[in-house]
């Protein structure tokens, strides 16, 4: 008899058409939560002009998704390790497809922040499942790549809103976009038929077929044999209370400080995705202008998740990480600063890439962390709590605005979270990462034994 690591198996595999499938469907996942969320910021103006709401009132209206996605993270990333992540990821793309969708027929504050709210659920649902997802099936070598090129799709679902936008705001009014988002419900019945199960869940229920069928197209060189069980590592098996065990075997200060720099950088994300286009509309800029910045904004978070997660993936992601936090903390401060457009447009895109980019690097260092059975979990506990900073933003920023201030205090007020979450990930045990062992591979098999 053999028993098969199959954690090991998934760190030694050879890239091929399995891991570009999962890398796919998580994309376009993304993509399509990038969307959901962006939707608000981009129609802010409009919505505010409409419904006759201050500045403070629209920020509430906006962290009512905020709030959900805070639930979403921790309830939705918490029972993916139960029910299966697959089902887990469909549930959350039906809640944020068709409540963002709702919120686009809504004529009042209050029912706008009830189907954002409802939304937010599987906003933030979805992004520890789809990480933990990613995380599982990518080779060890190029993980941070795979990850952090996959959550890119956030930055371009951010993009597509500000294209769509431009058009649909001056045609057909703030409610199109809105409605827009209740297309990727097709998406469902594909997801469910062609996306892998995790594969803790299916040792758990039993399922060797299933699970034979993805190690096979895993890694083609393994070969079923009669006989042969399928086993995690100690460190993956979740035991009975998957929660307390992110703060077992020294994780514990670690899980803190990934609580404080996922809390930090949501601030810094959620601030300039909801106010920057009030923002620099504010500064003199039109409408169309502003969601110029937008674009670049998330354009830069693409080169900052990808590029971040290549030198993730060569260098240590805790250094890499504080590197990215130090250049959002200057480029963020210096958007106060009266520079010429081109200049500006070059801070907003570094401000992009080590805001947003470097969430996205942050959510794949907590991938590697945690070990494989309690993944979602962590992800979604850091993700959950960090939402609290999510929902701050906007009311905070909001307030501010609302006080009239000299652009560069709003602007210097969301760079000092980026100095706080450096410190916290410096701060970062990395010895106690589940991913911290080096993986020699010599073999699909090489740490199969015979009894």
């Amino acid at each position: 008899m053999r028993h098969i690591d199959v954690h090991k198996l998934a760190d030694g595999a050879s890239f091929n058409r399995f891991h570009l499938g999962v890398l796919a469907w998580c994309a376009i996942i993304i993509i399509c939560d990038g969307y959901d969320l962006a939707v608000a910021g981009i129609a802010l103006p409009s919505i505010m002009k409409e419904m006759g709401v201050t500045a403070q009132d629209a920020g509430f209206m906006v962290s009512s998704a905020l709030f959900g996605m805070m639930f979403g993270a921790i309830f939705l990333g918490t029972i993916a390790d139960k029910i299966g992540r697959r089902l887990a990821i469909v549930i959350c793309l039906a809640l944020f497809s068709v409540f963002t969708a709702a919120a686009g027929l809504a004529t009042d504050p209050y029912t706008f922040s009830i189907m954002r709210f409802l939304a937010g659920l599987g906003i933030g649902g979805v992004m520890p499942n789809v990480v933990a997802q990613m995380t599982e099936y990518s080779p060890k070598r190029i993980r941070s790549t795979m990850v952090t090129l996959m959550f890119s799709g956030y930055a371009v679902g951010g993009m597509l809103a500000a294209l769509l936008g431009k058009g649909l705001l001056e045609a057909h009014g703030w409610q199109s976009v809105f409605l827009a988002a209740g297309v990727p419900v097709v998406l469902i019945p594909f997801i469910l038929n062609s996306m892998p199960e995790s594969m803790p869940f299916l040792i758990k229920q039993g399922r060797q077929a299933q699970l034979q069928d993805i190690l096979v197209r895993m890694e083609p060189s393994y070969r079923v044999q009669q006989g042969d069980s399928y086993q995690l590592p100690a460190v993956d098996r979740a035991g009975g209370a998957p929660i307390g065990k992110l703060f077992q075997d020294g994780r514990g200060f670690s899980t803190i400080m990934f609580w404080v720099a996922f809390f930090m950088c949501l601030f810094m994300v959620y601030a300039l995705s909801s106010w920057l286009t009030k923002l620099m509309a504010g500064a003199g800029y039109s409408l169309g202008s502003a969601l110029s910045f937008v674009l670049v904004l998330n354009f830069g978070a693409v080169i900052g998740a990808v590029g971040g997660g290549w030198l993730a993936d060569r260098f240590h992601i805790k250094h890499v990480l504080v590197g990215m936090y130090a250049l959002a903390a200057v480029s963020i401060t210096l958007l106060g600063v009266k520079v010429s457009t081109p200049v500006l447009f070059l801070l907003v895109g570094l401000a992009g890439a080590s805001t947003i980019g470097t969430q996205i690097v942050t959510y794949a260092y907590a991938g590697q962390f945690y070990p494989m059975a309690v993944r979602s979990t962590g992800i979604g506990w850091a993700s959950g709590v960090g939402r609290s900073g999510a929902i701050l933003a906007p009311i905070v920023i909001g307030t501010l605005v609302g006080m009239a201030l000299p652009l560069q205090q709003n602007f210097f007020a969301i760079a000092i979270p980026a100095v706080i979450a450096a410190i916290a990930v410096s701060l970062i045990r990395h010895g106690r990462s589940a991913s911290s062992a080096p993986v020699v591979r010599t073999g699909p098999l090489a740490d199969a034994s015979k009894a």
